[in-house]
């Protein structure tokens, strides 16, 4: 028997259609199998398509599994932003809190309602800042990524760092080359499954500004030659500033604000909240917004 699922396309990130990150989101995955995700993910060409399941009850409300066209992925921040934008959509829901299943873990959404728009706010996944890269890798890496040495920044060692699903952080010194530059994708992809992490994000500081953070997320590994707006390149790097000593590390709490996907016409932004005990980042949260670019049905 056929069944039709009710298919969402929608920008992350933003309120301005076209802008941000676009996801995928299946809004009544249940039947759906492995290998028709992995086929509806490549149909829809974005970086990570969510798919949503019913949840257990007493557990979590709602099981939501995402599929770039390449492969699954334990957890997404642009699109679980989406996920929740079409979530509240369809229920009308007011503010409140969402229990979420994903491969990092069962993980609470806050939904708050304004003027019949949503901002989600995502807990991510365990805290995990690793220790600098060694020093052939991380040359192997900024010439890949086109980056001269001494455009690198000394007081960021590039380190991967996770809350659920890992990024390179480097950080550079000129905002014009992080907007000029044109990794070596293959490289970039020999270079992952050697140092266990497929996605590298580069980014620069500015601290005089509102926005401290401007970047670039590149995964070539996983089928994404370049991410436009990354909540889990963005809320892991706010992890590896407290460990690093970079920003608040004798706060209880840090929060900045990110800006990504300018260099490629798709700007979106992010808020970070970073919480720290003993000098050390325990709890990253990323708020953010989502428009609908549209919706149709696909009967399997």
């Amino acid at each position: 028997m056929k069944k039709s699922y009710r298919v969402y396309q929608v920008d992350s990130f933003t309120r301005e259609r076209f802008t941000g990150n676009p996801a995928g989101v299946v809004a009544n995955a249940e039947g759906l199998s492995d290998s028709m995700m992995l086929k509806i993910a490549r149909e829809l060409n974005n970086s990570e398509t969510a798919f949503l399941f019913p949840g257990s009850e007493g557990e979590y409300d709602v099981h939501v599994r995402f599929f770039t066209p390449f492969c699954e992925v334990p957890i997404c921040g642009h699109a679980t932003i989406a996920a929740h934008y079409v979530r509240a959509l369809e229920s009308g829901m007011t503010s409140g809190i969402v229990i979420q299943k994903t491969g990092a873990g069962i993980l609470p959404v806050e939904i708050q309602s304004e003027d019949g728009n949503y901002t989600i706010t995502m807990t991510q996944g365990e805290v995990k800042v690793g220790e600098p890269l060694s020093l052939p890798i991380q040359m192997e890496i900024l010439s890949a990524l086109g980056i001269p040495e001494e455009k690198h920044r000394r007081d960021c060692p590039i380190a991967i760092a996770s809350t659920g699903h890992s990024k390179v952080m480097i950080g550079i010194t000129e905002l014009d080359l992080l907007h000029d530059l044109k990794p070596d994708l293959t490289k970039l992809s020999e270079i992952s499954p050697r140092i266990g992490c497929n996605g590298y994000y580069v980014f620069t500081l500015h601290p005089e500004d509102a926005t401290l953070v401007h970047g670039r997320m590149f995964a070539p590994a996983i089928g994404i030659a370049e991410d436009p707006v990354t909540g889990n390149a963005n809320g892991p790097l706010g992890a590896y500033f407290v460990t690093y000593g970079l920003f608040g590390k004798d706060d209880e709490e840090f929060c900045f604000e990110a800006v990504q996907g300018e260099a490629i016409g798709r700007k979106g932004k992010m808020s970070v909240t970073v919480t720290i005990k003993g000098g050390n980042p325990v709890n990253v949260e990323i708020t953010g917004e989502a428009v609908t670019v549209f919706s149709t049905e696909l009967v399997l």
